[in-house]
């Protein structure tokens, strides 16, 4: 078995956060989003993983030795491929052409989900969906009266079904899917401007390819900052039983409201912090009352109120104490 993860997107939706680092090694509840998708890919899978490849742009040198690092770290091989110029979800995938062979996995790294399975690796196709109320913005999928995938539509403008595909893909041949994707791009076949995946998966279901839907207890979107901050919430609903606090955290004179997470070398004083709230590592909290937040690593955070709230790498956010004089009957929304 074999996952394909293609996330060279710049992560716009999730600016700021994503000038210095690419969207999927944002963290959520204390670990970077791609190295939460694929771990629970290698859970579901059902057999060893043998490569997990990354398709990613410029992202510097350090970020390939992370994501193979990640890898390796599950046992599996980790290849590092590059899409220069973003020309849409197929031609992503065929960028890692030379490890599409054998069973694959394709799982676009912008998306989390809990899931309670094991993959069916005998099936032609496994398409994993989700209903939505508005799906104009996905690709969806219709299904027969046998749960068989009937049509695949990219980002219907009027309804057709509301089975979103969240991203997440098994293919029993992964030579006949990168055979399908080369066809698009000979051909110059596009939707919308760019070559797509389900274009492909529509040839592939004609010539007899039988893809059935996986569905998922719940898929976490992280494209923005909300959706981001929401999944943080989500993970550490799912993994509440874990230990919060790492051993070399020190936490003086403050609350810690579970579920939360606190990573080593933090330091939490007078503060209260929670529900839902992930502090980075060697990150000073003081004075603060923080909740349903990501605080990431090495910043510095005093006298803040805040809620569902992002704060990156290495800030330092003070709010000065006020010196007041109100009077009686006054009301005051800052």
């Amino acid at each position: 078995m074999r996952i394909i993860v293609p996330m060279a997107g710049r992560g716009s939706r999730l600016r700021p956060h994503t000038l210095t680092i690419p969207k999927p090694l944002i963290p959520v509840a204390g670990k970077p989003i791609v190295q939460r998708l694929v771990e629970d890919i290698t859970k579901v899978c059902g057999e060893p993983v043998e490569e997990i490849a990354f398709i990613i742009g410029d992202f510097g040198e350090q970020v390939e030795k992370d994501l193979v690092s990640v890898a390796e770290g599950l046992g599996a091989k980790g290849s590092i491929y590059h899409q220069e110029e973003a020309l849409g979800t197929a031609h992503a995938i065929l960028c890692a052409q030379n490890s599409l062979e054998g069973k694959v996995v394709v799982a676009f790294a912008d998306t989390l989900f809990k899931a309670d399975f094991t993959l069916d690796s005998d099936a032609d196709g496994i398409i994993w969906v989700n209903q939505i109320d508005d799906p104009s913005a996905f690709g969806v999928v219709k299904l027969d009266d046998n749960n068989t995938i009937t049509d695949f539509v990219e980002k219907p403008q009027t309804y057709v079904s509301d089975l979103a595909i969240i991203g997440i893909y098994f293919f029993k041949d992964g030579a006949n899917l990168k055979s399908e994707l080369q066809y698009l791009i000979d051909n110059n076949i596009k939707d919308k401007g760019e070559y797509q995946l389900t274009n492909a998966l529509e040839n592939m279901k004609n010539k007899g390819v039988k893809f059935k839907t996986g569905k998922v207890i719940e898929w976490l979107d992280c494209g923005n900052k909300n959706a981001t901050v929401n999944s943080n919430q989500r993970v550490l609903e799912f993994e509440k039983d874990q230990n919060t606090i790492d051993a070399s955290a020190e936490v003086t004179n403050s609350i810690i409201i579970p579920p939360c997470r606190v990573l080593k070398g933090a330091k939490i004083k007078n503060s209260v912090i929670g529900p839902h709230v992930t502090v980075g590592h060697s990150t000073v909290i003081v004075d603060s009352i923080i909740k349903n937040s990501i605080i990431q690593n090495e910043s510095k955070v005093t006298g803040v109120n805040c809620e569902n709230s992002m704060i990156g790498n290495k800030v330092k956010y003070k709010v000065s104490a006020k010196d007041l004089s109100v009077g009686d009957f006054n009301e005051i929304k800052e």
